[in-house]
């Protein structure tokens, strides 16, 4: 495959034995071409749609500034993935091609059957892509016709001074992100306004600024948008719904071990419940699921140790597995993420991904 798309990128017309390959192999991977709705009897009509599509937009993909600098700096590169052993550069191609132009093409499809703009979630932890995804989705989005919005569950945090107070009523409450820390109903006033089919004046959406307040962040000011026909709403929990409480009584998976830790975990659960009618204008969404939940502290112990390479300051090891370990407390991966994967009333797409941030398998729940 990799040939065949250096072939084009190169310039060279897709030959009839290329289509023909490419939809043989489309339609091996049975749960992927159930997932992007491919069949026997639709395939010679989609796989042309996609080889059009991916050579008016490749290259504009592979100039994106965060793979330039992963290919200028070897980054992942010559990594093992389910692709096998190669560059970063075919890696890029290779899931535009497996996995953005497919689900791209289902956005664009799903919001054409509505009658107003597609509100369209992405669940996922930090290191497993959700930047990235909505990055080229946009701009696959973009060439298609379709005005696409990215926002993020960071940018409907309390403001600097109400989580400062909200810590003081809960010491517990170290650091943004858990459930509590949002502020619920300017999201539902904001999904409101994005989700009506002709708003009459432009939209402000908040933006979050990681870095006010060293570090602390807080909200800076707000984005005028208008015309917006598909929403990309991310976060490290969206989407996700509380669980049964009697889970916390006894056997909770590391790092929940102490009694203040259970009830700690307990208490997240419930406050999940403020976010219901959040998610209930998801009219999609998609979980981002690495196959080993812990790859999330590799993640994130290398991110901060390329940080600090470049001479900033940054958290140290030990710091960085309280960072990620609180998390885990709040909302565990294992107990909140891994059963939305097997629910198809909930989740429309699983993209597993590798350790090397590579997709994986690509899959609908079953039904």
């Amino acid at each position: 495959m990799s040939q065949i798309f250096s072939n084009w990128l190169a310039g060279q017309t897709p030959t009839e034995i290329e289509y023909q390959q490419l939809a043989t192999e489309a339609l091996a991977d049975k749960p992927r071409a159930q997932a992007f709705g491919i069949t026997p009897l639709n395939v010679e009509k989609i796989i042309p749609e996609r080889i059009k599509l991916f050579q008016a937009i490749a290259t504009e993909v592979l100039s994106l500034p965060s793979f330039e600098k992963q290919e200028a700096e070897g980054e992942g590169g010559d990594s093992v993935s389910d692709f096998g052993k190669i560059s970063t550069q075919q890696q890029t191609i290779l899931s535009l091609w497996n996995l953005w132009l497919p689900l791209a093409m289902q956005l664009a499809s799903s919001r054409q059957q509505l009658c107003r703009p597609l509100i369209q979630g992405i669940l996922g932890g930090q290191g497993t892509g959700k930047t990235t995804l909505a990055t080229v989705l946009r701009l696959i989005l973009t060439h298609l016709g379709y005005h696409t919005l990215s926002i993020s569950i960071d940018d409907i945090y309390k403001t600097y001074k109400e989580r400062q107070f909200l810590q003081q009523q809960d010491p517990r409450l170290i650091w943004r992100g858990p459930p509590g820390t949002h502020d619920i109903e300017l999201g539902l006033q904001l999904l409101e306004q994005l989700r009506q089919p002709n708003p009459q004046a432009p939209i402000a959406v908040p933006r979050f600024d990681k870095s006010a307040w060293g570090g602390i962040g807080d909200r800076n000011g707000t984005e005028l948008v208008e015309n917006v026909d598909i929403v990309l709403f991310e976060g490290w929990f969206v989407g996700v719904r509380p669980i049964n409480p009697a889970v916390f009584d006894s056997n909770t998976p590391t790092p929940i071990q102490t009694p203040a830790d259970r009830l700690f975990a307990r208490e997240m659960n419930e406050r999940l419940q403020d976010y219901l009618p959040l998610w209930e204008y998801l009219d999609r969404l998609i979980v981002l699921y690495p196959v080993d939940y812990r790859f999330s502290k590799q993640w994130r112990l290398q991110a901060e140790r390329d940080m600090m390479a470049t001479g900033k300051s940054g958290m140290s090891d030990d710091q960085i597995s309280q960072f990620v370990e609180y998390f885990w407390k709040s909302l565990h991966p294992e107990l909140f993420i891994t059963p939305l994967t097997r629910n198809p009333r909930l989740v429309d797409l699983v993209v597993e991904i590798n350790r090397d941030h590579t997709p994986a398998a690509v899959y609908q729940p079953l039904k």
